[in-house]
């Protein structure tokens, strides 16, 4: 005997389709609500970090979730809508705060470097050459001193590893032979009491700085008075004329913050995004961004691997070892010739 069971005919497609239409329906709207939740969280942060009234962080982070939630429950139509409201203003708010240069500074960031350029010649005005006792320690930071576009050889590449996977520093040093070393950080600069951190770097607490060094300084600091920073230094295969294109990138931007100060921002201004863009227009062949830009802490890897260094034919672990440059550089601490001996013998130099 046939079962009636067996002799159900399958759900009619338009049921099936009603079906899905309010699937996907509960979908989008729960991706709203989530991303409106996202967006009131950001805001609830940003009006607390961000604040310059710093006793009324807490009254104004309750002032605006009392009237968020009675948006929200006294509004039923269009509900989604009115929501909005309070994160969108929050977002004028804090689009609206300016970046500022004359502000109290910490010593080792008191002064903006900017450039000055007179046919071959280019000044760099507060290059910062700091005599280190220790990491907090130092004296005599300020000069000026003059290079020659003519002489410029080519670009090497330094790179801090703080023991995280993800993130490290990139430093780029120019040779202009005869023992001339100009090297560019691009930093957060603070004011006194004020300490690096990541989730802080994705609000407006940090200035923007180009720092242009002496390697004494900017390098000679995290080898042998920083703790936990390891250094490692490329040369890199750009050529002179690549090299030249580099260098006056990073003048026309360091001028540019003299006139224009701008936020650092953990993501889009910072040591390696803030010029990942336009030196990468400068070189033959550009390859596409990569999330490695932004998670840093293998860039030196990436250059490897996209044949932007010298490797002499060594492997990337390899030539990482041979191209740490701590230990050598704590025993040429106070040599004058700083630069040149941490260079000697290694890849590429």
């Amino acid at each position: 005997m046939i079962d009636s069971k067996t002799l159900e005919l399958p759900p009619a497609p338009a049921k099936r389709s009603k079906f899905l239409l309010r699937a996907c329906k509960a979908l989008a709207v729960g991706i709203m609500w989530f991303g409106l939740l996202l967006l009131n969280l950001w805001a609830v942060a940003a009006i607390y970090v961000d604040s310059r009234i710093a006793s009324m962080r807490i009254v104004f982070v309750v002032i605006y979730l009392v009237v968020e939630i009675l948006l929200l429950v006294t509004t039923r139509r269009r509900r989604g809508f009115y929501s909005l409201i309070c994160p969108c203003v929050v977002l004028v708010w804090w689009l609206s705060l300016k970046p500022v240069d004359d502000a109290n500074w910490r010593q080792d960031v008191a002064r903006r470097a900017w450039a000055e350029i007179d046919g071959d010649k280019v000044t760099i005005h507060n290059l910062r050459n700091c005599d280190y006792r220790s990491e907090v320690e130092y004296t005599n930071c300020w000069t000026d001193r003059t290079f020659s576009l003519s002489e410029l050889r080519g670009t090497d590449f330094f790179f801090i590893n703080w023991g995280v996977r993800w993130i490290g520093h990139p430093i780029v040093s120019f040779d202009f032979g005869n023992n001339q070393h100009l090297a560019f950080s691009i930093e957060a600069r603070y004011r006194p009491g004020q300490a690096y951190s990541a989730i802080l770097g994705f609000f407006r607490q940090y200035e923007l700085i180009f720092i242009a060094a002496d390697e004494r300084d900017v390098i000679r600091l995290r080898t042998n008075y920083r703790k936990n920073e390891e250094v490692y230094m490329y040369r890199t295969s750009a050529p002179a004329d690549i090299a030249r294109k580099f260098f006056l990138t990073y003048l026309v931007y360091l001028n540019h913050l003299r006139d224009h100060p701008e936020w650092y921002n953990a993501a889009t201004k910072n040591c390696t995004t803030t010029l990942s863009g336009q030196l990468t227009a400068d070189l033959p062949n550009p390859k596409p961004w990569t999330y490695r830009l932004l998670l840093n802490g293998s860039l030196d890897e990436l250059l490897y691997e996209r044949g932007r260094l010298v490797t002499d034919g060594l492997p990337f672990e390899e030539l990482k070892r041979r191209e740490h440059i701590n230990p050598l550089a704590q025993t040429v601490d106070q040599s004058p010739d700083f630069s040149g001996l941490i260079r000697a013998g290694r890849v590429g130099f």
